[in-house]
């Protein structure tokens, strides 16, 4: 019984896998965005279509919609682009962080 209780914590080592990047907060590896990347997306109206090609042109890999009137958090993430709207949806500024 002695021998399984000292052989138990090295099996459980053994079956432990690490990531094999690590992560970082507000990065996403192989993600940053290019600032003024999207800019020929102004004034079109927000949808998933234009969602995905403004996160490709930029290389970003999450997008955030900011509505009108809406506070957003300050956070920078250099893998993360922001679009504000107007009231009809449509794009106003795109901006990372």
């Amino acid at each position: 019984m002695r021998k399984i209780v000292l052989i138990a914590p090295a099996l459980l080592v053994a079956c432990s896998t690490a990531p094999a990047q690590p992560v970082v907060h507000g990065q996403t590896p192989g993600h940053t965005c290019v600032e003024g990347a999207a800019d020929s997306h102004f004034g079109e109206v927000r949808s998933d279509a234009v969602g995905k090609a403004i996160l490709a042109a930029t290389h970003a890999a999450v997008i955030r919609w900011a509505p009108p009137n809406v506070m957003l958090t300050m956070d920078y993430r250099a893998d993360r682009v922001t679009i504000w709207l107007d009231e009809a949806n449509k794009i106003t500024k795109i901006r990372c962080g």
